[in-house]
């Protein structure tokens, strides 16, 4: 059967609003509307007739409402099968009435877990009618029309007005293949709440929100963000963000995460070209500028306090794709905002997820987050002299912007500010020449500085070199079979080394 007149419906939802309109556009069309519990005192309400699916059964509602329309009466009327002399005849021995519309909203499941409510409490929105009529309906989109959503209300009220309270073949595949995405994602959301403490190797994941994006990493790729990005950020200006500004506004969130104190990080490419703390976001900024003037144009900026008007002033002068900031000061967002392209994003409260995964070769690969940031106590000194109290400090800063490094990556730092870095080269000597260039390159001392390194040393080559470029302590994680020619280096040259047993890949 192509076309189908809606004759009879079964609503059951959750959520009552913006339901109205259909609940008029059925009355006008004499629709025979089955339903239960307090959705059907909400459209008798609207001056429906409805007849109570207590009366279609001749079941009440049981359990507390647990059971109510899982019985044949509904689900004969919904799954048989018009075109079937057999199903027609079953239909009519046992008074089965059909059931051509069925309008479903799920008990909210991810906004209860959301909530932080008990899991006792959570149990009961886990939807067992609701799912199932959605999919019967579906399964049997030849003859059904299922609406699954509040979300759909409004297109299915506009495609029965279009076509006089009817549906077509294309129409009910439509809403079927959106009724089994609603059912799929219902069903991902409940086993990954109750997976979370048991040893389920199986990867899931569900993300209905979708923003198309202008293209992908390049012009001739497709990009599509997957996500609720107004749950993190607040857009208070600019253009859409493109794939490689959020790739970029990622790496920013994760470095910015790191700082306690006033801190700004210019990013390009997902790595830091500037990093500094301050007694104020517009010292921070100047100092984090200072490190790499050139890689910061057309950069991704976080900071980790609002912005006033006196880092407004300073960052106005800079071309920058991207600001995060936790608030803005009235006038400084107003002196931001005269670059009508220029993306402004007020970073919101949300913990992020614990886990990351991406596509490779035919699979996903997933894995916890490298959420371990060493401090001062998580150093052992292997040198004979120990650093000192400032060389820790500055160690520690260095170990942080060199976590979110791409490897191989050495970086130089002092307790306030990254100095330069070497980043994504095949080898770490690589790195660490680069690293040196680029500091003397903008007029740095790096005898002023300390350096850290992703992973380990596999020959004292680089302690050699860093030490001729000034150095005298560095931080690096150890585990070579060859970490003690380093560590001779080290104490021949009276430079210091610390340890700290955790290597910080990042590709």
């Amino acid at each position: 059967m192509q076309s189908v007149k809606i004759k009879s419906a079964l609503i059951s939802v959750y959520y009552k609003d913006r339901l109205e309109p259909l609940v008029e556009l059925l009355k006008q069309h004499n629709v025979t509307i089955y339903s239960t519990g307090g959705t059907q005192a909400f459209l008798e309400e609207q001056g429906a007739d409805v007849v109570a699916v207590e009366d279609l059964t001749a079941y009440p509602s049981i359990f507390g409402g647990r059971v109510k329309t899982l019985h044949p009466k509904v689900f004969g009327g919904i799954l048989h099968r018009r075109a079937n002399e057999s199903d027609l005849a079953e239909r009519e021995q046992y008074e089965i009435p059909p059931i051509d519309l069925v309008v479903v909203d799920l008990y909210p499941f991810e906004e209860t877990v959301a909530s932080g409510a008990s899991e006792a409490d959570v149990i009961e929105k886990i939807d067992i009618g609701g799912i199932s009529l959605i999919r019967a309906a579906a399964k049997n989109f030849q003859d059904v029309l299922i609406v699954s959503s509040r979300e759909q209300y409004d297109e299915v009220v506009d495609l029965l007005k279009e076509k006089d309270g009817a549906t077509e073949l294309a129409d009910r595949k439509r809403f079927a293949a959106k009724a089994f995405d609603i059912s799929s994602n219902y069903d991902t959301h409940i086993y990954n709440y109750l997976s979370k403490e048991q040893d389920i190797n199986v990867f899931k994941q569900s993300v209905r929100e979708a923003t198309p994006l202008r293209y992908g990493e390049n012009p001739h790729q497709q990009g599509t963000f997957y996500g609720k990005l107004e749950d993190l950020f607040e857009q208070l200006n600019g253009k859409q963000l493109s794939y490689n500004n959020l790739v970029d506004v990622d790496a920013a969130v994760a470095l910015g995460a790191e700082f306690e104190e006033p801190a700004v990080a210019i990013l390009k490419h997902t790595n830091a070209c500037g990093c500094a703390t301050g007694e104020t976001i517009k010292e921070a900024y100047l100092s984090a500028l200072s490190t790499d003037p050139v890689s910061a144009f057309g950069g991704v900026i976080i900071a980790n306090r609002t912005i006033d008007m006196g880092a407004a002033e300073e960052l106005n002068k800079l071309f920058f794709e991207v600001l995060i900031a936790p608030d803005f000061d009235t006038a400084a967002l107003d002196l931001l905002r005269t670059k009508k392209n220029r993306i402004l994003l007020k970073q919101k409260p949300v913990e992020l997820p614990a886990k990351q995964f991406k596509t490779l070769l035919n699979g996903v690969i997933e894995q916890d987050k490298d959420l371990k940031t060493e401090t001062e106590t998580d150093f052992k000194t292997v040198t004979k002299r120990e650093p000192s109290a400032e060389e820790k400090k500055a160690l520690v800063f260095a170990a942080k912007v060199c976590k979110h490094t791409k490897s191989n990556t050495i970086v130089f730092a002092t307790d306030k500010m990254m100095i330069s870095s070497g980043v994504g080269q095949t080898s770490r000597v690589d790195a660490l020449r680069q690293a040196i260039e680029k500091a003397k390159g903008f007029g740095f001392d790096l005898s002023k500085t300390v350096m850290a390194s992703d992973a380990f040393f596999p020959f004292p080559d680089c302690v050699e070199i860093a030490d001729q470029a000034g150095i005298k302590a560095v931080v690096q994680p150890g585990g070579s079979i060859k970490d003690q020619d380093s560590i001779d280096y080290c104490d021949a040259h009276n430079m210091a080394m610390v340890m700290t047993g955790v290597r910080h890949f990042k590709h």
